[in-house]
């Protein structure tokens, strides 16, 4: 008896992505493409007009549906959005993709397949399983040492065990994205570091799987400094019981 197949959809969180989303999901893997079931790009702060790039690429890929935020409201708030709109379409798994191209579409078949066999809640794609590949891949020395210090101050304070709370390649079950209240969480850039946290919480299966590491020419809208203090207020909200929901 075949396996029924799953629903995957696959949430790109995209904001003045123009020049580098056509590429993400060219390299996506046909074997791939022909297991997913939905594309949500959530154009976040991005304008609803026929010439827009998302709406472009929505003739050629007929998977893909779009979201329209009128205004930027925030990573997390794009994920809300996405991951929301994948549990309406009955999502199995949810994919988180960036649009910069700095997580490889071509890691996903590997990365969900722990969840398609229900063998985890969810999939950390963790660039620190080895370090020195991390700094080969473009990862700038002040970003690798901050990475390395933060996550252990957060597994130190979430009596936790993870590689990193600070990767954008995290994939999610049925089962977590409806157990955790992710509406709650922050539209904040460490969004999720916050998933993982109520993953712990919530006693959740977490598989923690390496990814290569990639920095090119993208551009980041993520501020390190304003990050950094994100992090420390979760921190210090875990610690007020604000994450006990």
């Amino acid at each position: 008896m075949s396996q029924q197949k799953k629903n995957i959809t696959v949430v790109i969180p995209a904001y003045k992505a123009d020049k580098t989303l056509p590429e993400v999901l060219e390299r996506i893997p046909g074997k791939v493409y022909d297991e997913i079931s939905n594309i949500v790009i959530v154009e976040d702060g991005g304008t609803n007009h026929p010439q827009s790039v998302s709406n472009q690429l929505k003739q050629k890929y007929s998977k893909i549906e779009i979201i329209w935020h009128p205004t930027n409201r925030g990573y997390g708030a794009a994920q809300k959005t996405g991951f929301a709109r994948a549990l309406e379409l009955g999502a199995d798994v949810g994919v988180l993709l960036h649009a910069d191209g700095q997580y490889a579409p071509e890691e996903m078949e590997r990365l969900y397949q722990p969840l398609i066999n229900e063998q985890a809640d969810v999939v950390l794609g963790s660039r620190m399983h080895d370090r020195r590949s991390a700094l080969k891949g473009g990862m700038p020395l002040y970003k690798l040492i901050a990475n390395i210090s933060l996550t252990q101050l957060e597994n130190f304070c979430y009596g936790m065990k993870v590689s990193e709370y600070h990767s954008g390649y995290m994939l999610y079950s049925r089962k977590a994205l409806e157990t955790i209240p992710f509406q709650k969480l922050s539209d904040t850039f460490h969004f999720d570091g916050e998933m993982l946290l109520l993953s712990g919480k919530k006693n959740l299966r977490i598989a923690d799987l390496p990814i290569p590491t990639h920095y090119g020419d993208e551009v980041s809208h993520l501020k390190p400094i304003e990050y950094g203090f994100d992090v420390l207020k979760i921190i210090a909200r875990n610690f007020m019981g604000k994450y006990d929901f």
